[in-house]
């Protein structure tokens, strides 16, 4: 009666109960299931024993394995959480696991990848065994493919404690039958019972596990002399721990030195960076940065599992508590892809809000670089109150790299940022960057971004600012930037209304028909029949207007997305080197006249403040000069940035953004004048710009009554190279001196065209006379070359 009234001790447990685990029926006194933990739903792993279905004896070792995993903490150990005993089960409930087994059979992991993580697991186990028998001087009994358990982060962990004993104890007597084919060999051989040691019985466990490892569960000791599956590196090692004589079986200490030197089975990527995870407490801050730098490539090569529960949790706990700096974002960023977005907004977003409060420019830059592969994940709000003010700052830095990544940022953030920030702050930022910013990539590239994020901005600002942009664009002395104003006028053209293509733009256009740059004419003259093409479909059918103006106030184009059509704009790198004067004036190179040279092995000294990065690089240089003298008039461009590689080589972040120049006489060449005009085509300078398949512009249909854009032909590799500026052309002071868009105007006048035209011709007769003079300066120097013993090195001084 009593009976029916007592409290079932195991509705106390803290832990539900679910789904049996089937692999390991008959291999353990315990029945494996799956549970939660009441309350949280955190997983968990319970072991069940019955009392009634099992003996007094099969008790009493349940009972000591409860005691004894309570009491063992390691690493490579069944993590012990909690346990209850009533009169009719005992519980013990551990981390969430998954038998050995089970988990091999299931493993996606193949080839190079598989044998690393194998390693990883052998290598764990080995070191539980250590452990053991070093350090506490106790013998496991037990180890096998079924004592074995792998855990969420894809841990091997050492189960199966019921049988553990002292070293100095006897054997304890197996319950399990199944368990019988692990037995060693010298327990049945009286006359080797002298020569155990205390690892030697554990050691034959290894052997037999490695081998389960390769070739699945053991059922007769005899296929334990196939070693057919068993990789190479690990046979010798084999065959010692299942050697007959206990004495020779090494200890797991010495296995584990072995095999971690160069060469070893435990010597691979994946060990040594859990092992140096494991460390980063004791390890210095040079230490940290050399390894968050060389792990990125890594990461490919190693599970998923590992990476997302081990890898990716030290990487957080490294940035928010140690000194890890800024190498830690690339790895930290590619493994935050592993993660769901509860996950992702859990662990990654707080750190990506705290980065871009820093000062340090390597961490600001390396975000920059990173934010297409975070930006999707962040909140609006958190992008619009926490991350643009941040970013903002990089708009005004010193450094010309910082600025340049900035405002190729904004194309990520566009699409988030509300209107104050897009419409008022980024406009204004961009309209001081693009007419006052010293350097030419950095304007050029400031148009580019500008027609890129065109289609987030306000009907009416845009209606206000992108003819004035782009205008502005098209008179700097920087021929990339007035190609790009060119292209970006005409990859907008729907948001432009007929009457202003006619008044504004087709005006601007014509004025650079002359220009002395060929890729420029060529773009202008094609832009020019798109527009004409549109105004004269038009002019034929007056119906068409409405619709080839629908775009102009509409928040969302129907026609052609602006930004995602681009495809080919130069806008994802910066790879030409530009340098600042001793005198900090902006100057540039003529471009390549008849055939472009290749740049001699190493032509430029940087200065120790050099700034570089992957999207551009910032030097001093030193005077260049001719491989040898027979190169006659060609001339030569200091930016043959072809072979030129990326660097991640920052220096002194903390000094400021000002460079240094270089010892020597600034940018010195044999064949080209600095004061004279450019003469053919720029094709080392505008490499990138000038090659466009473009369609014709006029041939989109008529029920569509718009021209297609040009950009379908461009490629997304193509750059803005940041370049000095040309002597002959306008010091950047000199440039438009309107502070805002809107206020850019058109002189279009007879009189002003004619003086125009009387210029040109005084420029050509001086440009003739120049390249006469340039000429006879050449065969002089070429001469005195020949007398002096040949070209100048590096960093001579002209005399």
């Amino acid at each position: 009666m009593w009976s029916f009234f007592s409290r079932d001790p195991s509705k106390d447990f803290n832990f539900e109960i679910g789904e049996l685990v089937s692999s390991l029926i008959d291999k353990s006194v315990w029945n494996l299931h799956k549970g939660k933990k009441k309350g949280s739903n955190e997983e968990v792993s319970v072991f069940v024993f019955d009392l009634k279905s099992n003996t007094e004896a099969d008790l009493d070792i349940a009972k000591s394995a409860v005691k004894r995993l309570k009491t063992l903490r390691h690493p490579s150990v069944l993590t012990y959480i909690d346990s209850l005993e009533s009169d009719k089960v005992l519980y013990l409930a551990t981390e969430y696991v998954d038998p050995l087994k089970d988990h091999l059979e299931k493993l996606p992991l193949e080839g190079p990848q598989r044998d690393l993580y194998i390693a990883w697991g052998i290598f764990q186990i080995t070191r539980a065994l250590s452990f053991l028998n070093n350090d506490g001087n106790l013998r496991h009994n037990n180890v096998n493919i079924w004592s074995v358990f792998v855990n969420s982060s894809g841990e091997w962990k050492l189960g199966g404690v019921e049988y553990v004993t002292s070293t100095q104890d006897g054997f304890s007597l197996k319950v399990v039958p199944a368990l019988e084919v692990y037995t060693s060999p010298e327990r049945n051989d009286p006359s080797k019972m002298r020569s155990i040691t205390k690892c030697s019985t554990d050691m034959w466990g290894l052997g037999c596990l490695i081998w389960e490892v390769f070739n699945g569960p053991l059922y007769q000791q005899s296929s334990l002399k196939n070693t057919d599956k068993i990789p190479k590196q690990l046979v010798a090692l084999y065959c010692e721990l299942v050697g007959s004589n206990p004495a020779s079986r090494p200890n797991p200490a010495d296995i584990i030195t072995r095999c971690r030197k160069l060469g070893g089975y435990f010597k691979n990527d994946l060990v040594d960076t859990l092992l140096f995870l494991e460390e980063i407490q004791i390890k210095d801050k040079n230490e940290k940065n050399r390894f968050f730098s060389n792990l990125t490539p890594h990461l490919d090569n190693f599970p998923d599992n590992v990476c997302k529960h081990k890898i990716l949790p030290q990487l957080i706990t490294a940035f928010e508590y140690g000194d890890a700096g800024s190498a830690v974002l690339a790895p930290m960023f590619k493994l935050g892809r592993l993660l769901d977005e509860t996950e992702y907004q859990k662990k990654i977003v707080p750190c990506v809000v705290k980065l871009f409060g820093s000062n340090d420019r390597a961490t600001r830059s390396r975000l920059l670089q990173q934010l297409e592969y975070f930006i999707g994940h962040l909140q609006a709000g958190t992008v619009n109150d926490q991350i643009f003010p941040q970013i903002a700052h990089g708009f005004m830095d010193t450094n010309p790299t910082i600025r340049e990544q900035t405002v190729k940022s904004v194309i990520h953030l566009a699409p988030k940022l509300n209107y104050n920030n897009l419409n008022v702050e980024v406009l204004r930022h961009f309209a001081r960057l693009q007419s006052k910013d010293d350097q030419g990539g950095i304007r050029t590239n400031t148009t580019v971004c500008l027609g890129k994020i065109a289609q987030h901005l306000h009907p009416q600002i845009r209606q206000k600012v992108l003819i004035s942009a782009f205008v502005r664009a098209m008179r700097d002395p920087f021929p990339p930037a007035r190609n790009a104003g060119v292209l970006a006028m005409a990859a907008t053209q729907q948001y432009y209304l007929l009457s202003e293509v006619s008044s504004r733009i087709l005006p601007a256009l014509c004025q650079l028909t002359m220009d002395p740059e060929k890729s420029v004419r060529d773009s202008v003259f094609r832009t020019i029949k798109g527009f004409l093409g549109k105004l004269e479909k038009v002019s034929e059918d007056p119906s068409l207007r409405e619709s080839m103006e629908a775009d102009v106030n509409t928040a969302t184009p129907s026609l052609s997305n602006a930004a995602a059509t681009w495809a080919g704009w130069a806008v994802t790198a910066v790879t030409a080197k530009f340098y600042r004067s001793q005198s900090d004036t902006v100057k540039s190179v003529n471009p390549v006249a008849s055939k472009i040279l290749s740049k001699p092995g190493s032509l430029e000294q940087p200065s120790s403040s050099s700034l570089s990065t992957t999207t551009s690089s910032v030097t001093s240089m030193t005077s260049l000069e001719h491989e040898d003298g027979s190169r006659g008039n060609e001339s030569v461009s200091d930016y043959d940035y072809n072979n030129w590689e990326d660097n991640e080589n920052w220096g002194d972040m903390e000094t400021g953004g000002q460079m240094q120049s270089s010892s020597g006489s600034g940018c010195a060449t044999g064949t080209s004048d600095p004061t004279s005009p450019p003469s053919g085509s720029a094709a080392k300078v505008t490499e990138g710009w000038d090659n466009e398949e473009w369609g014709s512009l006029d041939e989109e249909a008529e029920a569509e009554g718009d021209l297609t854009s040009p950009s379908e032909a461009w490629s997304p590799s193509d750059t803005a190279p940041i370049l000095p500026n040309q002597k002959n052309n306008l010091p950047i002071r000199n440039r438009s001196p309107q502070s805002h868009w809107e206020d850019s105007k058109i002189e279009n006048n007879d009189d002003h065209a004619s003086h125009n035209n009387a210029k040109l011709e005084e420029a050509k007769k001086k440009r003739e006379e120049r390249k006469l003079m340039r000429q006879k300066e050449l065969e002089a120097k070429r001469a005195t070359r020949v007398i002096g013993g040949g070209p100048m090195k590096l960093g001579a001084k002209k005399i």
